[in-house]
């Protein structure tokens, strides 16, 4: 537990320096055609280390050099904005992308890919304690009194963002109103008694023994019980896929380039399968320790709801539920006293 807590610091620091030494200005990509500058949300670190591993096994990744930062989305968001240099960015979703996009960093056709940008999906999914004591099944489990909840603050965390709508869809994608998903998720937000910066720090709390379920990836709930960690997860019958969108700067480097056709590739797309995120595209079938089922990993959900679907894609979500002064959420947030 320790070493988890520590880790979270670690990576916290390692966003945070790099964007004080750079300063202010454009980021640019690495100098190098050698050199590849990558810059992800917080539960990537672990993820991407096989990926970067077996991609300089490749003749194109021969003799190419990384540097990586990994944080809370929102916040590395802002750090690629605010200078810190960078090829690619593997973040949580779409609005933080969009963001660098609009600061002339990249390009805007970044998601007219195969993929639509996306380089790895996930689920939302309750972590519980080892037995699941309190027999959290569904959504309306978590609205039970005296049910205590962990999940990433969305001012901070992409994770937090996908885990409310979420929520909030077990009633919208029903039939419900907007009045009704309102007060099922403010019901909800009572129980949180742990609002972290990052999908990681919620992940670190929760392990140290703060809260009876987390709000969290499907894919870092997988890592949590591949590393020995007491929880089990959860996968309810209806929730939010989640899709994370990756995208090169516009001075990329040509060993960036190649990364990203890697990361994209069988080997590469099996590789985060591994890790617990579901492969983007066809055709990986592999053995995942740590989930339900290592052989069958990634089932069918019964009832998937999807941002462009449930809710007219990212740029009416963000507006609506997380604008940083009318959001729904936001205001629902702001009336909460909760620590992190």
């Amino acid at each position: 537990m320790t070493k988890r807590i520590r880790l979270a610091t670690i990576v916290a620091a390692a966003t945070i320096v790099p964007a004080l030494l750079s300063g202010c200005g454009s980021s640019s990509g690495s100098s190098s055609s050698d050199k590849v500058s990558v810059v992800g949300f917080s539960v990537l670190k672990t993820a991407n280390e096989p990926v970067i591993a077996d991609f300089k096994k490749t003749a194109a990744g021969k003799g190419v050099s990384f540097t990586t930062s990994y944080g809370a989305s929102g916040d590395q968001s802002r750090a690629v904005i605010g200078g810190l240099p960078t090829d690619e960015v593997h973040l949580s979703l779409e609005p933080d992308v969009s963001k660098i996009v609009d600061a002339g960093l990249i390009d805007s056709s970044w998601n007219q890919t195969p993929t639509q940008g996306i380089l790895t999906d996930s689920e939302v999914v309750f972590l519980v304690r080892k037995g699941n004591p309190l027999g959290i099944k569904s959504w309306d489990d978590l609205t039970k009194p005296g049910v205590k909840i962990v999940t990433p603050n969305p001012a901070s965390s992409g994770s937090a963002k996908w885990n409310i709508l979420a929520a909030w869809a077990h009633v919208s994608g029903q039939g419900g109103t907007d009045a009704q998903a309102q007060a099922f998720v403010d019901k909800l937000l009572h129980n949180v008694v742990a609002l972290p910066g990052s999908g990681s720090d919620a992940l670190a709390s929760f392990v140290a023994g703060n809260g009876d379920v987390l709000l969290a990836y499907e894919n870092d709930s997988i890592a949590a019980r591949a590393a020995g960690d007491d929880v089990d997860y959860i996968v309810p019958d209806d929730t939010l896929l989640i899709q994370n969108p990756v995208a090169l700067t516009k001075d990329a480097s040509t060993a960036a380039k190649a990364f990203l056709k890697f990361q994209l590739s069988t080997p590469g797309q099996t590789d985060y399968a591994k890790a617990g995120f579901r492969p983007v595209i066809s055709g990986i079938n592999v053995d995942v320790p740590g989930a339900n089922d290592p052989s069958n990993p990634f089932p069918a959900v019964k009832t998937q709801y999807t941002i462009d679907k449930t809710f007219g894609g990212w740029d009416t979500a963000n507006t609506k539920f997380f604008d940083e002064t009318n959001g729904i959420i936001t205001k629902m947030i702001a009336g909460l006293h909760v620590g992190s």
